[in-house]
């Protein structure tokens, strides 16, 4: 397989290699092909040049996922500005923090978002461009607002005889040029400015192609569900796909179930990347309601009949996702125990990876065909992982690692940056883990979100977390300390809890603590379940903020 040797090199070559494909359409919207991509970001160079923008100024970028967002950052990187994807997520006061701390020109903003803002409160920037249709929203600029009402005659005039293929030139990225400054969504404080340089995300398309290129085929089709301005979502999902000639689909509104489930039996993806709220939803609304009766029970302990059972589960299974699906890749938080074993013992081909925004986000992966139960993979290339442990295969430890996907630092704050990145170059992830000899790695909590117990034993509340999930009505919980006591905050399952009263709940949850504290060694045993109304606040990679709950 061929290597390329840049970020905006892959760009060129995709878009010239499939410039008569379908590359990016919005889920039952519209289509570009890749030569509508390359025409649209060659406006958007020449808007750029002719406002005054120049190579390594800051162009911020906010809205929900479509094809013009892919556009506005693509059209970014490939002038050589540096972009600031924005989560659409974000409410007013964190966009306009983000714009102004980044020291954005120019604000790229989607209908939703553009709501949300006050232009007032961004002195600085020059002007703001509407994602849908790239109208200009404001300008404070004569440069800008002269070459936005004049650049249909100004391309004409560039390309008098049509705009092809030979005309597509990028910017010539090097390594540790910034590319992209990405503001942590965070669970504690202000998000930092994440610099990452071309290499990381070169390191990053050029490590998912050499893995899944050859299963994952130009033209095929890919269905974009998490924020494009999310690393996990950017990197695996879009960048991957638009370098490797793919059809990409995003969806364009919020991704409920319902949602996601028609897109993928209409889109039949090819590969399928995930959060574990989309996939145990699925698991828990449509499969497990089918297979938890007595009948199906008695038909899985039967030695002769369970495989031709679990190869039909798996059949169904597999065409709630599409049908067309190499793989499923989970990342962004821990899959639920019960869902993973399910999907494992009926061999459907899930698969678990792991990193950070500060890697771009790739630390470990490894194909469904290497995948072992609670891993999330092994290092992946150009990466080195450690386990800061005396015993690192059978005591966790925080999980450090270098190598090209690490980030230059964060922006405008060296101080942070020293506290994650030590003098030989290991950044500080502040998860906890162990690593088995094979190189699998196996996440055992956050620094941050270890208890100590009475007699000072080391608690993780996620394991605790992942058990108590998976027992009735159950949607969602958070173990917090009490002084000495563990106490669980239970957000119960709306669907299932419509026909019992209060104190029937209340008995019920009583019987779960029960049940869990028998499989709990003494030191970590619930004390009470605290039921709780409302859905747990959530950061865009469905991770619970912690810290809101802590002194409920």
């Amino acid at each position: 397989m061929e290597q390329i040797s840049s970020f905006n090199a892959y760009i060129q070559k995709a878009i010239t290699e499939n410039w008569d494909q379908d590359a990016l359409t919005d889920y039952q919207g519209i289509t570009l092909q890749f030569h509508d991509v390359a025409r649209k970001i060659e406006k958007l160079h020449i808007l750029l040049e002719n406002s005054g923008i120049k190579k390594g100024d800051k162009i911020a970028i906010c809205g929900r996922n479509s094809a013009h967002w892919a556009v506005s950052f693509l059209g970014t990187l490939t002038y050589g500005a540096v972009a600031v994807p924005i989560l659409h997520e974000f409410n007013g006061e964190q966009i306009q923090n983000i714009v102004n701390h980044s020291g954005a020109r120019i604000l790229f903003i989607g209908d939703y978002a553009v709501k949300t803002i006050d232009p007032e409160a961004m002195p600085n920037l020059e002007a703001i461009i509407n994602i849908p249709d790239f109208s200009l929203m404001i300008s404070r600029s004569e440069s800008v607002t002269y070459a936005r009402e004049h650049l249909n005659m100004m391309f004409g005039s560039k390309y008098p005889k049509a705009f092809r293929k030979e005309h597509v030139h990028y910017h010539e990225d090097t390594a540790d040029e910034l590319a992209l400054i990405n503001y942590t969504s965070g669970t504690t404080g202000f998000s930092k400015g994440v610099m990452l340089p071309y290499r990381t995300i070169w390191s990053n398309v050029e490590f998912i192609i050499s893995r899944l290129g050859r299963k994952v085929h130009p033209g095929d089709n890919l269905l974009s569900i998490l924020p494009m301005a999310h690393m996990y979502g950017m990197a695996v999902e879009f960048l991957f796909g638009f370098c490797h000639g793919c059809h990409l689909f995003f969806l364009t509104r919020l991704p409920s179930p319902a949602i996601i489930a028609q897109a993928f039996a209409e889109v039949k993806p090819t590969l399928i990347v995930t959060v574990p709220l989309i996939i145990e939803k699925i698991i828990r609304k449509k499969v497990f309601p089918k297979i938890q009766n007595n009948r199906m029970r008695l038909l899985l302990q039967m030695p002769v009949v369970s495989k031709k059972v679990k190869e039909r589960i798996c059949q169904e299974v597999y065409k709630a996702f599409g049908g067309r699906a190499y793989e499923v890749i989970v990342g962004g938080a821990a899959l639920s125990k019960e869902v993973e074993e399910f999907l494992l013992s009926i061999n459907f081909p899930v698969t678990v990876g792991y990193g950070t925004t500060e890697c771009a986000p790739l630390i470990s992966y490894c194909d469904h065909t290497e995948f072992v139960a609670g891993c999330c993979g092994k290092p992946v290339d150009r990466m080195e992982v450690k386990i800061l442990s005396a015993d690192p295969q059978h005591i966790p430890g925080e999980i450090v690692t270098r190598g090209t996907n690490v980030m230059l630092g964060y922006y405008l704050n060296d101080e942070a940056t020293s506290q994650v990145i030590d003098e030989e170059g290991w950044y500080h992830t502040g998860d906890l883990g162990t690593m088995a000899s094979t190189g699998h790695i196996f996440i055992r909590g956050r620094i941050k979100n270890m208890l100590l117990g009475s007699n000072g034993q080391n608690i993780y509340p996620e394991e605790i977390e992942d058990k108590l999930n998976s027992m009735t009505m159950v949607a969602e919980s958070v173990v917090v300390q009490r002084g000495d006591k563990l106490v669980a905050l239970v957000h119960p399952d709306k669907d299932e809890i419509v026909n019992f009263s209060q104190s029937e709940l209340e008995e019920i949850m009583e019987q779960n603590r029960q049940e869990l504290n028998n499989q709990l060694p003494v030191y970590s045993r619930i004390a009470a379940i605290q039921l709780h109304e409302e859905e747990f606040a959530k950061t865009p990679k469905k991770s619970i903020k912690r810290y809101l709950y802590q002194n409920i």
